[in-house]
């Protein structure tokens, strides 16, 4: 029985620098498995070769002469969602990294990255695969954690001082007497006002109330 090739990886190439263009082109010319079936200069080249050509992957730089990469990306998707698009940009601002990803970009990938690097992170694109590479992550962490912490505040914004105290007890361990021993409460008392919290934040149990306030690392607000 006779075998025959897999299809060769068909990669869509955007950048608006002819070097990096002839460069790209260049390496995957001469590496096995892929085959380069258009170049785009710009956003608007970039949608109409994709609906041109169907590449598995298009590897496409952030900023273009008319507009952005990532935006190109989101049109992209949302007339074939199944598309592969591969960021390769020199950039690692938080704004360009965080917007590719919610554009469903399939990876992120910076151009100090080796040839050996590039053509794995578009094998594993167009098997729908993500790659980020290690510096955009880091950003990209950073930046959800700022999201995170807005969020968490925004949680707790309707909560009071002493609520917030409270709920920070019950997050250690505080039974309800000790609670009390801090906050200067009678043990009865503090229930009353566990059973409201619990009651104003939609749970039933106080080991709910202290996974969320734990989940937000929601700390003991000073007297």
């Amino acid at each position: 029985m006779t075998t025959t090739p897999a299809d060769p990886i068909r990669v869509l190439i955007v950048d608006d620098h002819t070097v990096v263009r002839i460069g790209l082109r260049t390496l995957l010319t001469h590496s096995a498995g892929f085959r380069v079936v258009g170049e785009a200069q710009t956003a608007a080249e970039a949608v109409q070769l994709n609906e041109q050509t169907h590449p598995d992957v298009v590897l496409m730089d952030v900023r273009l002469p008319d507009g952005s990469g990532v935006e190109a990306c989101r049109k992209i998707k949302a007339d074939h969602p199944d598309a592969r698009v591969l960021m390769l940009t020199s950039y690692t601002d938080e704004e360009a990294i965080v917007g590719a990803v919610m554009a469903g970009a399939s990876g992120y990938l910076l151009k100090q990255a080796d040839a050996e690097r590039l053509t794995q992170a578009i094998r594993e694109a167009a098997a729908g695969e993500s790659t980020l590479d290690p510096r955009a992550a880091g950003a990209l962490l950073h930046q959800f954690r700022e999201l995170s912490a807005k969020q968490a505040e925004a949680e707790l914004a309707g909560l009071t001082d002493r609520e917030r105290r409270m709920l920070a007890l019950i997050a250690e361990g505080y039974t309800n007497r000790a609670i009390g021993e801090v906050l200067h409460l009678s043990e009865k008392t503090v229930r009353n006002h566990v059973s409201q919290l619990l009651r104003k934040l939609g749970f039933q149990r106080r080991s709910q109330a202290a996974a969320w306030a734990g989940q937000r690392r929601l700390e003991l607000p000073p007297d």
